[in-house]
């Protein structure tokens, strides 16, 4: 299998380093503008050579970006699959996809404590839930000045809102797809940015779930995690200390962990999932309805 990745930043590199341990992975060909002499580079996607020779396309560059390489490729190959990192794009934009099949990186599907509980949710009747995540933006990246990175700026498609749309994507694979929501995406704090860096709301999905979520990069403690009310249990999952804690109605309590989880053990299930089961991965439909979700948000606090 020949792989041709667009985009070389810190998670064009993560990308790499998984696909490379992949068996079935023969090649790996990179599109960036950087200059890697040991690799086989493109400096646009306009300059790779018979572009229909590679089977797995991972789009791994900057989120104002990805409409016009999906475009690109979707027009010019068929029968392909491609990767798309999430979010799909910076709003809520129409491209069929007729030629191949496309998946969006919502790698935190892949956690193994949130498929847990994904299947033991399947016989509950879920009343609510609340999500919850903050990084403190000058923390996030190593060796990265906040101030120059995508995440800062509103025209490259940064901001909490689309860089923690994880908490969306597993929220509505969860509990079914938002209804009703109101909403605050602002910026409040004293970051030196132009993006939003505090997104709060309240909602109701298709499936009757009452949800609140937040995310910030506003909170000095990491933190990412969820609390669920069912009928007869409350479910509390901590994605930083990988446990998942259960007690229901009677007080009986069990708490599963998670030890020794490998830095890109999620990303490596993600790609083997796409190339092989494709079960769980996020689909272009799945993203799709997540963008309206997206643009929802954005249109109730840009008006």
């Amino acid at each position: 299998m020949r792989v041709l990745l667009v985009g070389y930043g810190s998670i064009g590199k993560r990308h790499y380093e998984v696909l490379s341990q992949i068996d079935m992975v023969k090649q790996i060909d990179i599109v960036t503008a950087q200059n890697l002499p040991q690799y086989t580079i493109f400096k646009n996607l306009e300059s790779v050579l018979r572009l229909e020779g590679y089977d797995y396309f991972v789009i791994a560059s900057e989120t104002f970006k990805h409409f016009e390489q999906l475009s690109y490729i979707e027009s010019r190959v068929k029968n392909k699959i491609i990767f798309c990192e999430k979010p799909l794009f910076e709003t809520k934009k129409e491209l069929n996809i007729s030629n191949n099949t496309v998946f969006v990186g919502y790698v935190l599907r892949f956690h193994a404590l949130l498929q847990k509980l994904k299947d033991a949710l399947q016989n509950e009747q879920i009343i609510s839930a609340t999500v919850s995540c903050g990084h403190y933006l000058p923390r996030w990246r190593e060796g990265v000045d906040y101030k120059n990175s995508y995440s800062a700026s509103r025209a490259k498609g940064g901001g909490v809102l689309l860089d923690l749309s994880h908490e969306l994507d597993y929220a509505q694979w969860l509990f079914g797809v938002i209804k009703e929501c109101h909403s605050f995406q602002e910026k409040i704090s004293n970051l030196e940015i132009d993006s939003d860096d505090y997104v709060t709301l309240i909602a109701k999905t298709d499936k009757n779930v009452r949800l609140t979520l937040t995310i910030d990069y506003i909170s000095k403690i990491i933190h990412r995690r969820m609390l669920i009310n069912t009928m007869d249990s409350t479910y509390e999952l901590d994605f930083i200390g990988n446990t998942l804690l259960i007690q229901n109605k009677n007080g009986e309590k069990e708490l599963q962990t998670l030890q020794n989880m490998q830095r890109n053990s999620m990303f490596s299930a993600m790609h083997h999932s796409i190339l092989s089961t494709k079960e769980s991965a996020c689909t272009y439909s799945e993203a799709q309805t997540l963008m309206q979700t997206i643009s929802m948000i954005q249109e109730q606090n840009n008006g």
